[in-house]
């Protein structure tokens, strides 16, 4: 779309429009479409800010859109000014700038992309909007059932921590008589204070906030609510003085009773780096590896199944003793029926917001000494550390101590053959090393006669560049974007070897594959609308990765990719080709 006459930017990607705004078509805000003007802030008010001086200010309000658990979450950049400035880099043009343009940038994480139109927002986890907003840790903490001396030692946490984290709370099944309190609604907590009442007794007391904009808790603590003549009214009037439109105070008696779980972010601090809610020790230590479960490959299930090896295994080297966690967040699946590559990115949107449940997933870990390492003996071992049972979470982390040495870490889902694609993640207080370990694909049987004869090779060059042509895998609509190099196979030929090699560093591999087309002869439909004649997946972080295609004469294409979307890189394709003579 052209820039306005103004001057000022236009997304091209998320324009003034109604496909912006409304992708679903089933939540409120599709019966306003036709009556939504769009103007800029200084068309709206005289002065406008991003930000208020005072943050408090900032508590967001929550309109006809179920997107409560969003600005919840939105509470955490309140809490660090690094966090803030990650989010929105800091040093942008506002509006009484001289050089103001119309367009600010903001950071988001999400498996590495952004994605939705603002529909998108409707429902959603509290957990999970944290992690796209800090790229941090979250804990959920649920209380019902929990032990008494779980819930007592949570909330001296929550109070501990108050001024450095973003915590939220839950009601999953509101009671009766607890006012408009929401079933499935998520509040943030504002504050944490001790009161005493008349006789000197102390109360913790949780200010929270709820996104509507307005009062909704009738406990003994609201705002006409009876408990508070138990207090001398200098302390009561200093209280119920600090609530702002939405806030209510609620002991702590009926917060474990009338709320159902508590959602806490790590603090992030200066310099990017994550502090650990348990010892408080800086994370400063980060790695992390994209991988994928893959039917009949590697997608081994869970330890319930003899085929448990065969998961992804990968080697974490601890250099000290160090306090670790230990992530796998999944990319979200989609389920769009038949494959079908030519997406535009606002498909992409669609379908990620439209994007099926998590699937279930763990993590064990075993402490071994690698040189003589025996899988099959190893695994037999209970494992130092592991998940309790496979949960569906987006995100789940293990904490936990371990030792200088080797350690085999294995990501599973519950069932076996259960496809998907995950981010595995360590951070660590003390320096470690994350290394996959190489897949061991089958053994492909290349007979004598086929190694013999006279090759002719031709080497080609080209580079993935972000947004411009690095696709990804044929996990991603973009996908098509990637180089598609041609090549014909003569009619005197059948045997192809294709190499596909990438110009970097060991150490700094991307994952890396390949596809071999056949480009129909009459150029009626795209070879990418096809399944591919030949494949050399899954994706590898290795400097070259190449096979012995046996392809019938005519024309194809290669199609070299990254594993992720926007990895730039230079490569080089050799395709050796056996005359038959």
């Amino acid at each position: 779309m052209p820039p306005p006459a103004t001057g000022l930017f236009v997304d091209p990607e998320f324009p003034a429009c109604v496909s912006s705004l409304v992708g679903r078509g089933d939540t409120p805000l599709s019966p306003l479409c036709d009556r939504i003007t769009w103007l800029r802030p200084q068309e709206i008010c005289a002065s406008p800010h991003l930000f208020p001086e005072n943050r408090r200010d900032a508590l967001g309000k929550q309109g006809i859109l179920g997107d409560c658990w969003f600005i919840c979450a939105c509470s955490a950049l309140q809490k660090s000014h690094a966090l803030l400035h990650q989010v929105f880099p800091a040093d942008q043009s506002t509006w009484e700038d001289q050089g103001y343009t119309g367009r600010f940038t903001c950071r988001f994480w999400r498996f590495g992309r952004l994605h939705g139109c603002y529909e998108a927002l409707w429902a959603g986890q509290v957990v999970d909007a944290l992690v796209d907003i800090t790229g941090g840790l979250v804990e959920r903490w649920t209380f019902d059932f929990a032990e008494e001396g779980f819930r007592e030692g949570m909330l001296s946490r929550m109070l501990d921590m108050k001024e450095t984290c973003a915590m939220s709370c839950s009601v999953l099944h509101s009671r009766e008589g607890s006012g408009d309190l929401a079933q499935f609604h998520a509040f943030t907590i504002t504050d944490i204070q001790h009161g005493f009442t008349k006789d000197g007794q102390s109360l913790l007391l949780l200010r929270v906030h709820n996104p509507w904009g307005r009062s909704c808790w009738k406990g003994s603590w609201g705002e006409s609510g009876d408990n508070w003549a138990l207090m001398d009214q200098t302390e009561s009037s200093r209280l119920l003085a600090q609530l702002q439109d939405g806030e209510f105070w609620v002991e702590k008696e009926e917060f474990l009773r009338e709320f159902n779980e508590v959602t806490v972010a790590f603090p992030v601090i200066e310099k990017d780096q994550i502090q650990s809610i348990w010892t408080g020790s800086l994370l400063s230590h980060t790695q992390q590896i994209y991988g994928s479960w893959i039917k009949g490959q590697n997608a081994g299930g869970s330890r319930n199944n003899t085929s448990f090896p065969d998961n992804p295994k990968y080697w974490l080297r601890v250099r000290e003793q160090s306090e670790l966690y230990i992530t796998i967040m999944q990319r979200p699946r989609v389920d769009t029926g038949a494959s079908n590559n030519l997406h535009s990115y606002r498909q992409l949107h669609w379908e990620l917001s439209n994007s099926t449940a998590p699937i279930a997933v763990g993590l064990h870990i075993w402490k071994v000494e690698k040189r003589r390492f025996n899988l099959q003996k190893t695994i037999l071992t209970p494992p130092i550390a592991g998940t309790s049972s496979h949960c569906y979470d987006r995100q789940l982390h293990l904490r936990c101590e371990l030792s200088p040495g080797y350690h085999l870490l294995i990501p599973s889902t519950f069932l076996r053959e259960t496809e998907g694609d995950f981010l595995l993640r360590v951070l660590s207080s003390g320096p470690i090393t994350l290394s996959e370990i190489p897949f061991n694909r089958p053994v492909e049987r290349v007979s004598e006669d086929v190694i013999t004869g006279i090759w002719e090779t031709l080497e080609l060059r080209g580079q993935w560049k972000k947004s411009t042509n690095a696709g990804g895998s044929r996990n991603f609509p973009s996908y098509h974007l990637n180089p598609a190099i041609p090549f014909c196979v003569p009619p005197n030929s059948h045997v192809v070897k294709v190499t596909l090699r990438q110009q970097n560093q060991q150490n700094h591999c991307h994952a890396i594959g390949f596809h071999v087309y056949l480009v129909p002869a009459d150029g009626s439909i795209s070879p990418f609308s096809q399944e591919p004649y030949a494949s050399c997946i899954p994706h590898s972080h290795s400097l070259e990765v190449s096979k012995i295609c046996d392809l019938t004469p005519g024309q194809y294409i290669v199609v070299p990719s990254t594993y992720l979307p926007d990895q730039e890189c230079k490569f080089s394709i050799l395709i050796s080709t056996k005359s038959e003579r």
